[in-house]
């Protein structure tokens, strides 16, 4: 080894005294990830595919490693390993280490930001980190600390003019591409992480704005101490100067590790009349075995190991579950209340239906005819009216997209965001329920008497609640735009169908039909429900021949409709309330088992 190469050495070395009590080094030797890939054919089996192959290398604080490759090259599973986020689907092999220990992270010293920027659109910049930093910092701060975090860590991202100015999206003009990023790094940076993930930080942004984000980065790792690996593709080289370690990728192979300035130098690149990419890739992995910088790097490795530095330090936990229910609630509502698309042209197509129903039905009467009429209208109303609610399954999709990213770096948990949702949503679903209700039930001239009104209310309301959860389900599950408005859609037709007016109760087909869909279709106790609240307590004039001239509503239920009589519309409607509260339950256990990962970790895997 040369006297230049021992000197990098040792001031690396020397760095390593200084830095290991407050920051985190990481370490990585030999990972391995592989994916098991079928191919649908039981006769062939699985197949295995190595998506990294024996990848070494470390990072130090105050210093950004960059991860570069082609695309498929494995960067973004190599952060992801190193995260600890990979998919039960993978199986890693190898050892991480965080300051030479085999440790987990305590909350908040580690923070990962997505290539995709998942952010709520109808936020200001300001509301979108404040809202965040109230979920994040721990409770025994007050407004007024949070609130001073969150902006200067807005003016370190050079954002403090767009501090106002909302997100943007669905059509809105809002921020640029590259203000996006650096919102979506401003909300991991509340907890100042030791160790930060970034994935893509530079991609679709302009040579200018991949300046600007990377350069505050780089900044903001030597001010705080923080160590930065960064996935990077293409950088320009004002960027690539900005880098201080590099690790190249190809093919899940490191063709190089070590200081991004010495990359040309270190690699014997090779010459050949004919090119041959395998053969360059293995040319240019045997260079780099040999080289000096990776013996420097393997040294290195060997060093930070050997020291067996102090545990990642606990920092204070965020928010508890109260709080961070009534900061959800509340961001919540503002989206709401500012997305046209969430409640708004749904209430306005409501009131339109409304007007409609109470146009083609109008003024009912008490004739024999208007009993069949008041079913057909009630049909409407607790069917199709209530099936409208999928026109916020996009709205919903986005919703889980901000949960799943705020979850897996630890801002809060399922059952906050479940009950946030819920309770945020409960006044505008009310409010679609009672004006077009009231419009409908005035103008077809219904049951009069306020608690009639009220029960008409509440039934639809009820199925509003339900077919709103079950769309939340449907998103969870599947959150293709077009899949799960078929499949939330085709649920509730199967409902429709076997709720018993298309086809009586009786009359209903027993295998499937009526057990069990007949019991589980929310559409049944709707209906009863309703016709209870319509037809008990009044009469009906008989033009039929032979019968007497009048007719009471228990006899029109009876035999008529064929509903059950042994209990009251009451416990029709506590059902219906029942059931949204089951609904709610079985989301959220829906988005628990989806949560793929549930901490990070490093640990050596067999």
């Amino acid at each position: 080894m040369d006297s230049s190469s021992e000197t990098t050495t040792t001031t690396t070395t020397s760095n390593l005294n200084v830095l290991m009590g407050s920051g985190v080094y990481l370490t990585w030797e030999e990972v391995w990830v592989t994916v098991v890939i079928s191919n649908g054919k039981k006769e062939e089996g699985t197949k295995k595919k190595s998506i990294l192959q024996g990848v070494n290398g470390y990072a130090c604080p105050g210093e950004v490693l960059a991860v570069m490759g082609p695309s498929g090259s494995g960067k973004s599973t190599l952060l992801d390993a190193l995260a600890g986020r990979l998919s039960s689907r993978t199986k890693q092999k190898g050892e991480i280490l965080i300051n030479g220990r085999k440790q987990k992270l305590a909350y908040g010293t580690s923070a990962y930001v997505t290539q995709e920027d998942t952010l709520t659109w109808t936020l200001t910049v300001r509301e979108a980190v404040y809202y965040s930093a109230q979920l994040q910092l721990p409770i025994t701060m007050s407004r007024t600390e949070k609130k001073e975090i969150a902006e200067r860590t807005v003016r370190e991202m050079g954002l403090q003019d767009s501090m106002d100015t909302r997100i943007g999206g669905w059509g809105r003009k809002g921020l640029s591409g590259g203000q996006r990023r650096r919102v979506s790094i401003c909300i991991e940076l509340l907890k100042r992480p030791k160790l930060l993930f970034l994935d893509e930080p530079t991609s679709g942004l302009d040579s200018a704005a991949s300046y600007f984000v990377m350069n505050r980065i780089v900044k903001l790792a030597s001010e705080y101490g923080m160590t930065v690996i960064s996935s990077i593709h293409q950088p320009i080289t004002e960027v690539f100067q900005l880098l201080h370690n590099l690790c190249l990728l190809s093919s899940g192979r490191m063709i190089y590790f070590g200081p991004s300035s010495l990359a040309n130098e270190d690699i014997e690149w090779g010459t050949g009349n004919k090119f041959d990419a395998e053969e360059v890739i293995n040319q240019l992995i045997r260079s780099y075995s040999l080289s000096v910088t990776c013996e420097q790097m393997k040294m290195l490795v060997t060093e930070i190991r050997k020291r067996e530095g102090y545990p990642t330090e606990k920092k204070e936990g965020q928010a508890n579950l109260i709080t961070q229910c009534l900061i959800l609630t509340k961001r919540s509502i503002i989206n709401m209340y500012r997305d046209l698309g969430y409640y708004w042209l749904r209430l306005a197509i409501y009131i339109a239906l409304g007007f409609s129903l109470g146009t083609v039905f109008y003024d009912l009467g008490n004739s024999y005819s208007s009993i069949h009429e008041r079913g057909s209208l009630l049909m409407f109303v607790a069917s199709l009216l209530t099936i409208m609610a999928i026109g916020g399954f996009p709205s919903f999709v986005e919703d889980l997209k901000v949960f799943q990213r705020e979850r897996l770096n630890g801002h809060y948990g399922a059952l906050a965001f479940v009950v946030g949702n819920t309770i945020s949503s409960t006044p505008f679903l009310l409010l679609i329920s009672a004006i077009p209700g009231a419009i409908t039930y005035f103008l077809s001239g219904l049951h009069r008497g306020n608690v009639n009104l009220s029960y008409f209310t509440l039934v639809l309301f009820a199925c509003m609640m339900l077919v709103e959860s079950l769309m939340m389900i449907v998103a969870s599950i599947m959150p293709n735009f077009l899949l799960g408005l078929i499949v939330g859609a085709g649920i509730q037709g199967l409902m429709m169908l076997s709720g018993g007016f298309f086809q009586l109760p009786k009359d209903l087909p027993k295998i499937f039909w009526k057990y069990p869909m007949y019991y589980i279709a929310f559409h049944k106790y709707a209906y009863q429900g309703l016709y209870k609240n319509e037809f008990e307590n009044r009469r009906f004039s008989n033009d039929q021949l032979g019968g007497p001239p009048t007719i009471d509503g228990e006899t029109i239920l009876r035999d008529i409709w064929q509903v059950e009589m042994d209990y009251s519309k009451w416990i029709d409607l506590a059902i219906l309330f029942g059931m949204v509260v089951l609904y709610r339950i079985i989301f959220f256990v829906v988005v628990k088992i989806g949560e793929k990962i549930k901490s990070v970790r490093y640990v050596t895997l067999d």
